[in-house]
């Protein structure tokens, strides 16, 4: 390749961002088992009839929507010849995957990021699904800009992190969360106060004392409520508290669960960070 190419290439690196995108007919690759095909597209691939003798193939392509890079800024501006590659990601639509793009939004379900740039067309980025390409690619593609504000490259930030971060919580807190995590799910859409009041929370956040790997267990549930919601006042909020905790009886090593409604300004650093996050959809036996 000649250092004008080079030149070019690295020139137009400067202009992208993490989260910016590309719209129109793309392909996402990936490898799979022509034995045990899984998907719709490596299902079709793996047709016997539609191969020809001796014929096996075990890369599939997809049509997505877009694709959107997931790779850092800082790495996207990095020199080609130093750093080659991209991390993309597919965009999907919201319907198509029948999720709430507010859920989204609201980093209620990690498998998906918010990106503005394409929320009016409901579409977000499937997170599940990576894919590198070289750096040169982008000298074919039209460029969108996919966060403007900080806090939209915050939150897109955190939806990426979040995703690599998550905690594998012990066995015995799952089966302990079960009837919660049901609740949880199942009311949140309703249209009723308690689902109000959980579309309400930002999040919520467990810990631990002393730790995970100890005989018995000191748990604190933080409902985090949003900001700007004031819908419910305080013996309100304590008393759909109480009704969640009662979801999660004491038992084995967990002797003491207690639960707070808190806004994040009221949250200390310490109470934070040695805290993690509840994925309601993600519970998962370890």
């Amino acid at each position: 390749m000649e250092n004008n190419q080079i030149d070019l290439i690295n020139n137009e690196l400067e202009k992208w961002s993490q989260g910016d995108f590309v719209l129109g007919e793309h392909l996402f690759v990936h490898r799979f088992n022509p034995q045990c095909p899984l998907t719709s597209d490596s299902k079709n691939l793996s047709d016997p009839e539609s191969l020809e003798e001796d014929e096996e193939i075990d890369l599939v392509e997809s049509e997505v929507r877009g694709l959107v890079i997931i790779t850092q800024t800082c790495d996207i501006v990095r020199r080609c010849h130093d750093r080659p590659f991209l991390e993309v990601a597919p965009l999907v639509e919201t319907k198509a995957e029948k999720i709430n793009i507010n859920d989204v939004k609201k980093a209620k379900i990690p498998q998906y990021a918010y990106i503005e740039g394409v929320a009016d067309q409901n579409l977000v980025a499937d997170l599940d699904r990576v894919m590198t390409v070289e750096k040169a690619l982008i000298l074919q593609w039209d460029r969108q800009q996919g966060c403007v504000t900080d806090e939209q490259k915050r939150l897109l930030r955190q939806a990426i992190a979040r995703k690599r971060i998550r905690v594998a919580f012990p066995n015995d807190f799952v089966k302990l969360a079960r009837k919660f995590q049901e609740r949880m799910k199942d009311k949140h859409k309703k249209r009723s106060d308690e689902g109000k009041a959980l579309r309400a929370l930002r999040e919520i956040r467990i810990s631990a004392r002393p730790s995970w790997n100890d005989d018995n267990l000191e748990l604190m549930f933080y409902f985090i409520r949003e900001e700007e919601q004031d819908d419910f006042n305080g013996t309100q909020w304590y008393e759909w508290q109480q009704k969640w905790l009662k979801l999660l009886p004491e038992s084995g090593r967990f002797q003491s669960i207690e639960g707070l409604v808190i806004s994040l300004e009221d949250m200390t650093a310490k109470e934070y960070i040695e805290s993690d996050q509840l994925d309601l959809d993600h519970l998962s036996m370890s």
